[in-house]
């Protein structure tokens, strides 16, 4: 006869011991660290600031007020810097090439990026190719992409004339006119730097609610309405801040007279950095180059103070 085994219950599980609150000092210590250490990488940013920005920018103004030159000591030559390179020739030639290089910009090299984004953003197909497309230029290191230029705009052999001959057309001086050499340079400078602001123009594009464009169909709006009252509103942060930021952009342009046509000829693309440069580099004149820095950086700023406050006052109206 068998026996009946009996049915044992399982034991019970071992329940894990909860770990005690942490005590009111060790939070602190740990809130304490946290602090310590965000602090401590914030102070290698500004360290790195104050090295490779801040001080060369005191540096730059105390300089301007010395006649400096490498290997002697400076003087303290007060405001004579600034009377020589306010009577130097080239100053009033340079301040005009840099605003007309400016004007130019902002009538060429600003539209058409918008256009553009506004193509990209109603592509159906293909738009990962076309941004890359777009983007290309501004991974083309600066000196490659205006020496690249150079040889396109070569009188001689050059694939700009080439290309007019081959169609019959009359051939321009491009670079080397001094009537045609100044938009030459924009052009450079256009589609050198005309990925990245596309970029941000089909980012600020995207951001706008399909509803808007919608409802502005629904109202019989055609494309033109519905860019000029729905997109440029919704985006109109993003425009001013980019016409701000190329307008500083351009009136320190340097690279494409510097490599492209070397100031010349006959002085219509030197630009006030470019004449900085020749102060420094080729005079010999730190106070006087530093000079210069001074008084752009004081047009700069008086020019973005007054934007930004001219466009604040009017968001708020």
């Amino acid at each position: 006869m068998t026996k009946t085994a009996e049915r044992r219950s399982p034991a019970p599980a071992a329940v894990p011991p909860v770990p005690a609150p942490p005590m009111a000092g060790d939070r602190g210590r740990r809130r304490l660290a946290d602090q310590a250490r965000a602090y401590g990488f914030l102070l290698g940013g500004l360290i790195c600031f104050a090295l490779f920005s801040w001080y060369p920018a005191i540096r730059a103004v105390v300089i301007a007020f010395q006649k400096y030159t490498p290997g002697s000591p400076p003087q303290w030559a007060g405001t004579a810097n600034f009377t020589r390179v306010l009577h130097d020739p080239e100053f009033a030639a340079a301040w005009r090439n840099t605003l007309t290089f400016t004007l130019l910009a902002l009538l060429i090299g600003f539209a058409i990026p918008f256009v553009l984004a506004l193509v990209l953003n109603e592509l159906r197909h293909a738009k990962a190719f076309f941004r890359v497309v777009v983007y290309l230029p501004v991974m083309i290191p600066p000196v490659v992409s205006a020496l690249l230029w150079k040889w396109f705009y070569d009188p001689g052999t050059g694939l700009a004339d080439e290309t007019l001959r081959f169609l019959h057309l009359p051939t321009s001086n491009w670079s080397n006119g001094s009537d045609t050499a100044l938009v030459s340079l924009v052009i450079v400078a256009t589609w050198a730097n005309l990925g990245g602001t596309v970029l941000i123009y089909l980012a600020a594009l995207q951001s706008v609610p399909g509803e808007l464009y919608e409802a502005a169909e629904l109202d019989g709006a055609n494309l033109l309405q519905r860019i000029r009252h729905v997109t440029v509103p919704q985006t109109r942060f993003v425009i001013l801040m980019l016409m701000l930021l190329q307008i500083i952009a351009t009136m320190q342009v340097f690279t494409e007279p510097f490599v492209i046509t070397g100031g010349g000829p006959e002085n219509a693309t030197v630009t006030v950095l470019y004449l900085i440069y020749k102060y420094a580099f080729l005079y010999n004149d730190f106070g006087g180059a530093c000079a210069l820095s001074v008084l752009l950086l004081l047009v700069l700023g008086a020019f973005s103070a007054l934007y930004l406050r001219l466009t604040r006052t009017e968001g708020d109206a």
